[in-house]
């Protein structure tokens, strides 16, 4: 049998496996053979009988656990295996910690042992409680406009009249009195005042990423990046605008809206706190967001690129943005990047791992094309077919006849719409007599097929992008 992530190979014993059986009991278990070469092959060990009952001392004494040592036997030549199990409470080698992430043992420090440490205790960062803060660190307004979106989601429970202590304990942010890390990282007034980099930083290259030509540091809470990022992108350093609220459709612009807003969600969501700032880098032909922080154990980059588990690195922040619409909770991130860019004829993102965090890269059209291309292949006709307007025109511009192949209910939308172009989700489903969720499903369809936007959130209107 080979080596894998964990069966390990020594021809001989040395006390330094010490911290590989530490790495494995604070990981998933493995088995250590000694008197194994590389490949597997039996070399047989000479003091066999010594080893038998120090190896298991020596564990014992290091590190306080106990890991089953046996004495094998293969055509007259010995070896020994030490299997270790896993353990659900941290494991240190004389004040050590490892562990064994694929077929590599790293020692935990700084951040990483912090999480390592909390993840034992059943806990994650953002859900532990902030012993400094105060219900005033939060930011009202920030708070009013995520309950505001949560609403047009239809997710989020209901909050009508309740208190700031109130509202974060429906989100559950909040513990006892005690204000949740994940309540200052999304509404709080200054997080910066509890945590350092809690930040966007956005800069212009030229030719390679030494150039730097000008640049942006964005602080605040999430809710304020997240407007804040689209603000400074559309101001400095993107040609054409973006519109983040525009994400059910793809317009004419240097990159797919729908892609970025999942880059810079997946960032601010699943980054490393207590880490470096996200990073956005703005190049002549392609764009890159990076966020301290790497993949869970078992994942790897191929795994974003197909369907898998949702497995939030920040739980309580992962769950507050899915109530306000923000996000799903099936991993479904990177595969909605894959597919902004592949319906807007652009090349696949690369996505990797480097500096101790993800970096996803997204690519211009080379050509110098515009965006608004991709509603073709969205909406099924070909480049200069039926849907009659040029490449790149607001789809608004079409005669109308994509209706036609909508379903009754569908149709029965557009009709109340046109008739009442300020109805809410919830007014929407009250007068078609069906479950808020069933509405905004209709409402996604007709958005991502280009009929109608919503302009000025939940108090704006519904805009007509089509002609009868």
């Amino acid at each position: 049998m080979p080596e894998q992530q964990n069966i390990e190979y020594k021809q001989s014993w040395h006390d330094d496996y010490l911290k590989w059986i530490c790495g494995f009991a604070n990981a998933i278990g493995g088995d250590i053979y000694i008197g194994r070469d590389d490949s597997g092959k039996v070399v047989h060990l000479a003091n066999y009988a010594k080893l038998l009952e120090d190896i298991p001392n020596k564990i014992c004494n290091a590190m306080g656990i106990i890991c089953d040592v046996q004495l094998q036997d293969e055509e007259g030549k010995k070896y020994i295996t030490i299997k270790v199990n896993p353990y659900s409470v941290p494991v240190s080698l004389r004040g050590r910690y490892y562990y064994l992430s694929g077929s590599t043992k790293l020692e935990l420090t700084g951040v990483e042992l912090t999480e390592f440490l909390l993840k034992k205790s059943g806990k994650s960062w953002d859900e532990v409680p902030e012993e400094a803060a105060k219900i005033t660190d939060i930011d009202e307004i920030s708070l009013s406009r995520f309950i505001e979106e949560g609403e047009e989601s239809g997710r989020m429970p209901d909050t009508k009249g309740l208190s700031t202590s109130d509202l974060l304990d429906k989100l559950r942010l909040l513990d006892g009195n005690k204000i949740k890390r994940a309540a200052l990282i999304l509404f709080g007034k200054d997080p910066n005042r509890f945590y350092p980099n809690i930040a966007v930083k956005i800069g212009r290259f030229g030719r390679d990423g030494s150039d730097l030509k000008f640049q942006e540091v964005i602080e605040g809470n999430l809710v304020h990046l997240l407007s804040e990022v689209e603000t400074q992108l559309n101001y400095k350093f993107l040609t054409k605008k973006i519109d983040f609220k525009g994400l059910h459709r793809i317009e004419e612009g240097e990159y797919p809206v729908a892609a970025l807003r999942e880059m810079l969600l997946n960032a601010l969501v699943h980054r490393t706190y207590m880490g470096a700032s996200v990073q956005i880098r703005v190049f002549d032909n392609k764009l890159s967001i990076w966020n301290e922080g790497t993949l869970p154990l078992g994942m790897d980059m191929e795994s974003l690129k197909r369907d898998h588990s949702s497995r939030p690195r920040n739980p309580k922040i992962a769950d507050a943005c899915f109530k306000a619409g923000y996000i799903d909770t099936w991993g479904r991130g990177t595969l909605k990047i894959i597919n902004a860019c592949k319906e807007a004829m652009l090349p696949e993102p690369e996505m990797c791992e480097m500096d101790g965090g993800i970096q996803i890269t997204i690519f211009k059209v080379q050509n110098g094309g515009a965006i608004g291309s991709a509603i073709v292949g969205q909406v099924g006709g070909p480049i200069g077919g039926p849907i009659g307007g040029p490449i790149g025109s607001e789809i608004g511009g079409q005669d109308g006849s994509l209706i036609y192949h909508l379903t009754d209910r569908q149709q029965e939308v557009l009709q109340i719409i046109e008739e009442h172009n300020k109805i809410s989700k919830r007014k929407l489903a009250e007068q078609l007599n069906i479950n808020v969720s069933a509405a905004q499903a209709h409402l996604d369809i007709l958005k991502e097929k280009g009929l109608i936007r919503r302009e000025g959130g939940t108090r704006g209107f519904w805009k007509i992008l089509y002609k009868r």
